[in-house]
């Protein structure tokens, strides 16, 4: 199994039942800007290569996934405004969406996400 490298972009987030529209975030300057100046973001942003994030000047609260390097939700947190999180072991992406999104997703630990880039 051949990993995609990612780049920054739009793509698809798809999870059982569910395909929600991504942006990538693969650069430095695009994961340092992550969801910073945002009110809210339709569908969810993957940070990659990362282990951890925060909230630091954020508007909203989120959910946060942490993923291994094979698409799997090694686990998820919700955190609000001016938070800093830890960096996860093993993970090599962080997935972000309005609080309450990935559950509705089924976006739990232990389940693998598809990643497709483009928008396709």
């Amino acid at each position: 199994m051949r990993r995609q490298r990612l780049r920054d972009g739009d793509g698809t987030l798809r999870t059982p039942g569910t395909a929600v529209p991504l942006r990538i975030a693969a650069s430095y300057r695009a994961r340092t800007r992550g969801l910073l100046g945002h009110d809210g973001i339709e569908g969810a942003l993957l940070l990659t290569p990362a282990s951890s994030v925060h909230t630091l000047r954020m508007r909203f609260t989120i959910d946060v996934a942490y993923l291994d390097r094979h698409l799997r939700v090694l686990a998820t947190r919700t955190m609000p405004p001016g938070r800093l999180g830890r960096p996860r072991f093993r993970a090599r992406h962080v997935l972000e969406a309005e609080a309450g999104a990935l559950a509705e997703w089924g976006v739990v630990r232990g389940a693998r996400v598809e990643v497709t880039a483009g928008g396709s």
